[in-house]
């Protein structure tokens, strides 16, 4: 098949001057198209179509398909289009057809374009008839002489105004009808002889019927246009108010979803808050139960712990009340100490004194320095707890030069348990290394007290020994070396001595030992 390759106005062109058949096949990238396309290329099509028509193929993307469409619609792809001499479409093929259906059609076109062009040229002879009609005298000769005019105008006429004329009767099959009626009018009046310039005037009548019948039409085409132009405008009008609608309704729907999720949030966390105020008032309320209960149990257990404390301590107290420790300072600045009954008298503890201390400090009286207070021999009468010195007391014993009366103590008693002591301090003493050495322990402090009640002689000598030479050992022991003898000179010891006096120093402030 033979393709033109131009444009689609050198097509046209290229029909009009071989008075061919316009052919416009408008395909796609589809099955039907291929199929199409595949008929058109048979050789039987193209040897018929070789002669007949002048053809081009579109595709229905280009700018040229969009062009072609706007005059004639394009309703389906693939098409074929079959145009006239006059522009109008003499076959339309829609879709896909076979070779020889092809073949069909385009002979089929063939015939109306011959009828066509065949109508068109006896156009004079077809319209004699139609004017002989009117005119009943003369048929036959109206007739011969109209065709006889038409054949002499048109040799005569001038080349400007032949060139018009054809144009005019090339243009529409209305217009060559026109021409026709006009000249069939004009042929009676002159039978024979009809002068070259009634021909002119009739051809420039006729040119300019047919100029205001053209601008009657672009006039009408522009009328039309605007008209369309309108009816677009006011369509894409319609199309923008639609759209503009259509995007206030929705943003008036999402306006109203998204008040709608709100008010839900909303509704949610207030549902949240009241949640989280009834879990907190509960957990409030568990709480301060909790602490109640926790602190009256608490509140109880104090109580408990108070009175088993205070039953303690009235029973510590008691007990002790029931003993009074003693601690008997002595000259040198050694101390003695012994519990006694506190039912016992101060007696008791001034024999008990007397028997530790013996004739070291000969006569002597029995006082308390916090509050300071000497006893007297009715003092002596006295309980422990009558004279307040549960459940202990420290008791200074102050020597006297010359002995009262009424405190003097019989220091002969003294000397017989002193020489008692002194006889019995090997054995006791053996006595305490064999304990010492077959039991691993010291002997137990109570040792050293000792009982106001009725005790063998011997023993209560043995245990004032004992007491009288351990306990101011370990006093001694105990108490802190206030001072630091250097021969027979005692000085006290001040915190801030040091051996600073025994270095030396330098020129350059530097001590050397």
């Amino acid at each position: 098949m033979f393709w033109f390759d131009g444009s689609i106005p050198d097509a046209i062109n290229l029909a009009k001057l071989r008075s061919s058949v316009f052919v416009v096949v408008i395909t796609g990238g589809d099955e039907q198209s291929t199929q199409l396309m595949s008929s058109w290329e048979d050789d039987r099509v193209s040897e018929a179509a070789h002669n007949c028509c002048v053809a081009i193929k579109v595709n229905d993307k280009s700018e040229p398909c969009v062009q072609f469409s706007q005059i004639y619609p394009v309703v389906c792809i693939p098409s074929s289009f079959f145009i006239g001499e006059n522009g109008i479409p003499l076959e339309v093929i829609a879709g896909s057809v076979s070779a020889e259906e092809l073949m069909i059609r385009i002979n089929r076109v063939k015939q109306m374009h011959a009828q066509q062009m065949t109508g068109g040229t006896e156009l004079p002879e077809a319209s004699g008839p139609v004017e002989t009609s009117m005119f009943d005298s003369k048929p036959p000769v109206a007739a011969s002489a109209l065709g006889v005019q038409v054949r002499t105008g048109a040799a005569s006429q001038p080349a400007a105004a032949r060139g018009t004329a054809e144009a005019s009767l090339s243009s529409t099959e209305e217009d060559g009808s026109m021409l026709a009626s006009v000249t069939a009018e004009n042929a009676p009046s002159d039978h024979a002889t009809q002068s070259e310039e009634h021909l002119d005037d009739n051809v420039e009548r006729l040119t300019k019927k047919l100029e205001e019948r053209r601008e009657n039409t672009k006039r009408g085409e522009e009328e039309n246009e605007i008209k369309k132009e309108m009816e677009r405008r006011k369509m894409g009008k319609d199309v923008l108010d639609l759209k503009k609608q259509q995007e206030e309704e929705k943003t008036k729907r999402l306006l109203k979803e998204r008040n709608r999720e709100k008010a839900e949030e909303k509704a949610a966390r207030d549902r949240v808050r009241q949640q989280i105020a009834l879990d907190r008032a509960d957990r409030a309320a568990r709480y301060a139960k909790t602490q109640e209960e926790e602190s009256s149990t608490k509140q109880n257990l104090l109580q408990a712990q108070q009175a088993e404390q205070d039953a303690r301590k009235e029973a510590f107290v008691r007990e002790r009340s029931t003993r009074a420790r003693i601690q008997f300072r002595l000259p040198d600045g050694s101390s003695i100490s012994s519990q006694f009954p506190s039912q016992s008298r101060l007696q008791e503890a001034m024999l008990f004194a007397a028997q530790e201390v013996g004739n070291r400090y000969g006569n002597f009286s029995l006082a308390t320095m916090f509050p300071r207070r000497e006893f007297t021999s009715e003092d002596l009468n006295k309980t422990f707890l009558e004279l307040e010195l549960t459940p202990s007391a420290s008791i200074v014993l102050l020597p006297q030069s010359s002995r009262p009366a009424n405190t003097v103590l019989q220091s002969s008693g003294g000397g017989v348990w002193a020489l008692l002591c002194t006889i019995l301090y090997p054995v006791l003493a053996f006595g305490r290394f064999l304990s010492s050495f077959l039991f691993a322990t010291p002997p137990p402090p109570g040792a050293a007290q000792r009982d106001p009640g009725p005790q063998p002689s011997s023993y209560s000598a043995a245990a004032a020994a004992s007491d009288r030479e351990t306990l101011p050992n370990h006093t001694a022991e105990k108490r802190p070396k206030d001072f630091r003898k250097d021969g027979k000179i005692c000085r006290l010891r001040n915190q801030e001595d040091s051996e600073d006096e025994n270095n030396t120093w330098n020129g350059n402030s530097t001590q050397q030992m």
